[in-house]
């Protein structure tokens, strides 16, 4: 999975280093993650889903609510 974070969400460049924020913020990848693996209409990888999500609020509404 850590592999798959770092390409997708770019983990490895992160500069959150303070307090709680690196475990608050995998959590919050790891949970993107999830919704964008799950997500089954669009044939593209999770980074291209994750774009697309970006780009399109209709799809964006399909992957949080499942």
């Amino acid at each position: 999975m850590h592999w798959t974070l770092d390409v997708t969400f770019r983990e490895d460049q992160c500069r959150i280093r303070k307090d709680n924020g690196p475990q608050n913020i995998n959590t919050l990848r790891q949970i993107g993650h999830n919704l964008l693996k799950n997500e089954t209409t669009l044939k593209v990888g999770i980074q291209g889903k994750r774009l697309n999500a970006g780009w399109d609020e209709d799809y964006l509404l399909k992957v949080l609510l499942g």
